[in-house]
Order: structure tokens, then C-alpha cells, then sequence
């Protein structure tokens, strides 16, 4: 990948001439837009000769996933089915907030499709392989997002999040992935899941880029990311369900990185929310806020037997036959939790957690085993989507010490961005330097 401090466009130039050279098994991106960013990076560079910025995205390369709407082309969300749709009238909402701050938008990212699942598999698209060894899944639903910056095809990327989209493949790969508090940044003009739980977040080898675009996005003016100090910083750690089945690096790398915040001056102190997320279950029974949700988005194809969807997709949505009254039911049950678990974290500064319990596995072991298909995402989604339910914020740092990589979770409190973020910075130093 060409310096941070080169132009712009001979940034572009060289991530462009590398995706030409295996165009013919494309993998990353499902769209590029070279006759878009080259114009934009050009901008960028004059404005930067002229003394004219403007502001610390302007020329940075940024992906997008490919559920946010681009003018004058249907937005695909990672299916088939969709070729045929109305174009967008309007770039996405995310979209118009980084062009106005000069970021070099290069194409659109592969996802699973309709963003509804966390191993990375779409059977429509070739699969971008985990960076760290391609035979590995990469984690989804933002799965490109997270490969074209792990590989350096863009600098930036930006996913969504609605059970761990964003966080799950930027710890499989060794990035940074944040999820902010849901309705901080606008979902106009991205193609929905589940409205209730969906977040856009961004994807990036630091948590400073993090910061940055997350700002950008929420319509914040970007400024330099201060760091919090960890001295004092009170942590939660969630004795329980979310600390079980680990695998074993990833308990041993936890349990370091716990005591290299304690010798910080964090004040670690265990807390229990397994209650909680006992009684969510409980709510859910009935389906998954997400799954019932998004079984209403789509229920224009779900009566149609030869709907060319994946069978992952479609099998799940069928099942969901619900009454409406059930439905809004459950959303009020949510909206009690959340309350609660506001409450059950007051105490606490943020709560750290791994991101995910297990590490990337092979492609080979889910691509035709539904058992361990199911299994392998349960996994995945079981401490991210924790933030998405109860209506938090996280951020996943990369876990030092993992054989495959693995990340460190710190979740805040609804509407703790900021904090968590600065946090997120000096954890970011501590690590790495450990």
C-alpha cells in the first residue's frame, strides 16, 4: 500500500492498477467507480496544494458497503434479485457526508446478502477470503469491507451493523470496527435489515480513522481524537455466558489484555447481566427482532418458491410467520431491557468483552454443513449483538497475542461514544505496545 502522505491520486492510481490486475476474479469489490474517484482524488490534492483542505478525510480512499444507495444505480445489497431494481435517486445519506468532506469513495464492497448473516458467505458472488489466510471465512455481513482495508484496497471502510456486521469482520481480519449508539448516524438511503437494530459504523486500521469517519458521518466536526486515560476508567467484565466456550488463545490473550488495563489503572470489577440477556431470549423466542423485521422488508419475494435467494436467507424468513401484535410486543419488551440494562451498567465506565468467542474457521467446514454453519455464526454473534439489542455502542480492537485474528471488545453505554472511543485510543496503545 502506497505512504499515507502521498498524493491522493497516486494513492488511487496504484490501489486501481492492482485491482486491474485481477479483475478477472474480483473478489473485494462488486463495483468500482474509477471515473468518479479520480476526479475526487485529483480535487483533493489541488485543494491540499492550495492551502485548502478539507479536513483530515479529504483524499483518504474509502470504501462502501454495497447496501448504501449510489445515484443513478439500483442498490444491490449483496443480491441478485435486486439487478432489476429502480436506481437510487440519491446518494446515501453516509455517502454525501464523506464526498462533502473530500473522501475518494472507490467502489462498493461484496456482503452476504441482505446483510443477514455473520460467516461471510454469499452463494451469488465469489467469496473474499479472510486476509490472514484466504481458505478462512472473513466474517460478514460487511465482509469486503473488512478485506479491502485488511489487504489495502481502501483506507477507510464503512458497513453496517446490526448484530455485529461491522465488528465480527474487522476482528476476524485484525482491524479496528465501531458500531455507534443507533440513530447517531443517519440510515437514509441504506438498504435496511432490521430498522430497529441497524447502525452504520466504520472499518480502519486505527482507531483515530475510526473516530474520523464515525464524526464525519454523524455530521460532528472532525476534530483530533484525545485520549481517556485508562487510570481510574471503571470496567465491567461479564462473568457468565458471554465469557464461555472461549477459545483457548483467545481466553489467554483476554485475559492478559484484562491485566495489562489493571497495571494501566483501570478498575476491573465483575458485573452480571446473564439475567438479561436470559429474559431477551426469552422475548425472542417467538423470532429475532432482526429475522421478524426483516421478514416484513421482504415479504414482496418470500411467497415466491423460485426466488433465487439464499436458502440461509429465505429458509429463516419463512419460518417467521408472526402477527403483528406479537411483534410490536416484543420491540416494547426491548425497549423495557434496554432501560435495564442502562440501568445495570450505570456503575460502570464501559464493559469489555472478546469480540467474538472463537477465530476465523475454514470455509471448508460451513460452505455445505447447515449444523456447523449454525453453530460457527452463534458463535460469532453471540457477545456482538449484545450491543445491538440493548441499544450500546462498541468498538473492537485487535487482540495481541491470538494465533488468527482475534479482537477486544469495549462497550459503552447508549450515547458514550465519545468516551468509548477515547478509551478505545489509549487501549489501542496498550496493546500494541504489549
Amino acid at each position: 500500500m502506497p505512504r499515507s502522505d502521498s498524493p491522493s491520486r497516486d494513492r488511487l492510481e496504484t490501489i486501481l492498477a492492482r485491482l486491474e490486475q485481477r479483475r478477472n476474479e474480483e473478489r473485494v469489490f462488486v463495483k468500482l467507480y474509477p471515473e468518479t474517484a479520480r476526479p475526487e482524488a485529483d480535487a483533493a490534492d489541488r485543494r491540499l496544494q492550495e492551502g485548502k483542505s478539507l479536513g483530515p478525510l479529504d483524499g483518504r480512499i474509502v470504501s462502501i458497503k454495497d447496501l448504501f444507495d449510489v445515484a443513478g444505480e439500483p442498490t444491490l445489497a449483496g443480491s441478485i434479485i435486486r439487478r432489476n431494481a429502480s436506481p437510487a435517486s440519491a446518494d446515501a445519506a453516509i455517502v454525501r457526508r464523506l464526498r462533502a468532506a473530500g473522501a475518494v469513495v472507490i467502489g462498493k464492497t461484496h456482503m452476504t446478502e441482505f446483510a443477514f448473516t455473520a460467516v461471510g458467505l454469499n452463494p451469488h458472488y465469489p467469496l473474499p477470503g479472510n486476509t490472514f489466510d484466504a481458505s478462512l471465512i472473513p466474517g460478514g455481513s460487511s465482509s469486503g469491507a473488512a478485506v479491502s482495508v485488511a489487504e489495502g484496497t481502501s483506507e477507510i471502510a464503512i458497513g453496517s451493523d446490526t448484530g455485529g456486521s461491522v465488528r465480527i469482520p474487522a476482528a476476524l481480519n485484525g482491524l479496528v470496527g465501531f458500531k455507534p449508539t443507533a440513530r447517531r448516524v443517519p440510515l437514509d438511503g441504506a438498504f435496511p435489515l432490521s430498522p430497529s437494530l441497524d447502525s452504520i459504523g466504520p472499518l480502519a486500521r486505527s482507531v483515530a480513522d475510526c473516530a474520523l469517519a464515525d464524526a464525519i458521518m454523524a455530521g460532528d466536526t472532525p476534530k483530533p481524537l484525545a485520549p481517556l486515560s485508562l487510570k481510574g476508567l471503571k470496567i465491567g467484565i461479564p462473568k457468565g455466558v458471554l465469557l464461555e466456550n472461549l477459545a483457548p488463545d483467545i481466553a489467554e490473550a483476554f485475559e492478559t489484555s484484562l491485566q495489562m488495563l489493571s497495571r494501566a489503572g483501570a478498575k476491573l470489577a465483575e458485573c452480571n447481566v446473564d439475567d438479561l440477556l436470559a429474559h431477551f431470549a426469552v422475548a425472542t423466542s417467538i423470532g429475532s427482532v432482526a429475522g421478524l423485521e426483516a421478514s416484513r422488508i421482504h415479504a414482496n419475494w418470500l411467497l415466491d418458491e423460485n426466488a433465487a435467494v439464499d436458502i440461509r436467507v429465505k429458509s429463516t424468513l419463512r419460518r417467521l410467520a408472526v402477527p403483528d401484535a406479537a411483534v410490536e410486543n416484543l420491540l416494547t419488551t426491548r425497549q423495557r431491557l434496554m432501560r435495564a440494562m442502562d440501568e445495570r451498567l450505570t456503575p460502570y465506565d464501559m464493559i469489555v468483552l472478546p469480540t467474538t468467542p472463537i477465530a476465523a474457521v475454514p470455509i471448508s467446514a460451513v460452505e455445505d454443513d447447515e449444523r456447523e454453519y449454525r453453530r460457527v455464526e452463534d458463535l460469532l454473534l453471540r457477545n456482538t449483538e449484545v450491543a445491538n439489542q440493548f441499544d450500546l455502542n462498541a468498538v473492537t480492537l485487535p487482540l495481541r497475542g491470538t494465533r488468527l485474528p482475534a479482537g477486544l471488545m469495549l462497550i459503552g453505554r447508549s450515547g458514550t461514544d465519545g468516551m468509548v472511543m477515547a478509551a478505545a485510543l489509549s487501549a489501542e496503545t496498550l496493546l500494541q505496545a504489549g
